[in-house]
């Protein structure tokens, strides 16, 4: 039985993610911006994107960390501010570099120590409108491979780049039948994500049969960062 940190654990990927791994037999400390109830998880109200987290109520030691805030920011090039820019970077870089500056010490003292960080299929594949989101994600995909060759062998660090994905996050891209239609016939699979898909490869990435992974960027995305639909 592991020990993992999940921040952001009470919605969308972060919540499937929780309960898969409490549905395994697992520990998990959730940090979010706001107290809730989770089933079987320790909830602490902690926001690294925009606070130094305060470490009461962790073990000692943590197997594992799961960064999942994120934003969906998208406006044309023109219209985005260098406030959007900074608050996209908040969110998306500087709140995993705070999680994971204040744990490290935790992380370190396990034998199968792991990190999942979350980028974006836009990162890769250019996309109009995401110039914000796509800069700020590709940042954590810099993120990951730099703390994977530092952290080694003790600590394997792995990023996952999702499409779009049926969250609370993505309500508004997806809050009609027609806008589900149309944002599922832009995947390959002809399907939009859901926060179970994606959540699956952040519980591998963790567990003991991804003990051979390590800077890497896993697309779950239906096939559109590789496939021509």
């Amino acid at each position: 039985m592991s020990h993992y940190l999940i921040v952001g654990g009470t919605r969308g990927i972060g919540a499937a993610l929780t309960a898969q791994l409490i549905g395994e037999g697992h520990k998990v400390t959730i940090w979010a911006r706001n107290a809730a109830d989770v089933a079987g998880a320790q909830c602490i109200v902690n926001n690294p994107a925009e606070n130094t987290p305060d470490l009461t109520g962790l073990p000692d030691v943590l197997d594992g960390l799961v960064y999942c805030p994120g934003s969906i920011n998208l406006k044309p090039f023109a219209r985005l501010s260098a406030e959007d820019f900074l608050q996209d970077f908040q969110i998306n870089l500087l709140g995993a570099v705070r999680s994971l500056q204040s744990v490290a010490p935790l992380l370190k003292k396990s034998n199968q120590a792991s990190v999942v960080l979350f980028s974006t299929v836009a990162a890769t594949l250019g996309m109009p409108f995401h110039a914000s989101i796509a800069s700020s994600k590709a940042a954590v995909e810099g993120l990951v491979k730099s703390l994977a060759a530092e952290w080694a062998p003790t600590i394997r660090v792995n990023g996952i780049a999702p499409s779009l994905t049926n969250t609370s996050l993505a309500e508004k891209l997806l809050n009609t039948p027609e806008k589900i239609d149309a944002a599922a016939k832009r995947h390959p699979l002809q399907k939009v994500g859901e926060a179970k898909d994606v959540a699956a490869m952040a519980a591998f990435l963790l567990s003991p049969q991804a003990a051979w992974i390590s800077g890497q960027i896993l697309h779950v995305d239906g096939g559109m960062s590789s496939l021509k639909n």
